[in-house]
């Protein structure tokens, strides 16, 4: 390439980057982030009015998202830049091999973002465990995933991650979900009685998701050194939102009722 290459070539950048380019750009990037915004706020709207529906809007709202910022940022450079094919196809080689190299993380975290979105192993709404991280998700953006920790913590985890590690979703898309909870009783303890209680507890509890079946499953397991009998009760919670309601309701009133009807516990053996 010689000097007169060079030169035509800064000619046509310098062109292409004047003022008027500039302030269309800046404004076609403010127009895109407000409609966005707008979008997320009629979102948040929608989901208030529609709890029911929540998972289904938030979901299209992130869609709507990633094809606002894809198609509006390819939109404003080759409508407003309008650079010829021969620089496009220039540029972008070079642009490529330089990102490439410098944000490849990045640039994997984007293309994993893709492929979340269409192969959905979980999505926005469902509650996942990530390692030991346990929350709902609340978006999939271009780059990172957002999860709300039960504790309210926000983690923030690249796209990335989720294609490499394993990640297991609670409800799948669905409101309800199950919620799995123990109680241990002594070897000695009437377990048909534990058991009704515990199922009559489960079906009157006003967060119970009636509609799936309420399972146990007995075990005799070590408890501080002891043998005792495991009661695993398996039942749906109606709404995600309310998982830890329902636990809590649930064994605050079972441990009553155990009390009241004197159902033996485990109790702690010393060293054996």
């Amino acid at each position: 390439m010689n000097n007169n290459d060079i030169v035509g070539d800064l000619a046509v950048v310098v062109d292409m980057f004047n003022a008027y380019a500039l302030m269309l750009l800046l404004l076609g990037g403010l127009v895109i982030w407000t409609v966005n915004t707008g979008v997320q706020k009629l979102s948040q709207d929608l989901m208030t009015r529609l709890p029911a529906k929540r998972f289904i809007v938030l979901q299209i709202s992130t869609l709507i998202s990633f094809t606002l910022y894809i198609a509006g940022t390819i939109a404003l450079v080759v409508g407003v830049l309008q650079p010829p094919k021969e620089f496009m196809l220039a540029a972008g080689g070079s642009i490529a091999v330089a990102l490439g190299f410098a944000l490849k993380d990045v640039v994997a975290s984007l293309v994993a973002g893709l492929l979340l979105l269409f192969d959905r192993p979980f999505r926005v709404g469902d509650r996942v465990s990530f390692n030991d991280v346990y929350g709902e998700i609340v978006s999939i953006g271009l780059r990172v995933v957002r999860l709300k920790t039960l504790d309210d913590n926000l983690v923030t985890i690249p796209n990335s991650r989720f294609i490499t590690d394993v990640v297991a979703s609670g409800n799948a898309g669905e409101l309800d979900m199950m919620v799995v909870t123990d109680f241990h009783i002594a070897l000695d303890a009437d377990i048909k009685q534990a058991w009704d209680i515990v199922r009559e507890v489960i079906v009157t509890s006003r967060y119970a998701y009636l509609k799936k079946p309420v399972e146990f499953a007995v075990e005799e397991v070590n408890i501080a050194n002891r043998l005792g009998i495991r009661l695993r009760a398996k039942a749906y919670v109606l709404d995600v939102n309310y998982e830890k309601a329902f636990q809590s309701d649930v064994v605050m009133r079972v441990s009553t009722i155990f009390n009241e009807k004197r159902i033996p516990r485990p109790t702690h053996a010393g060293p054996i």
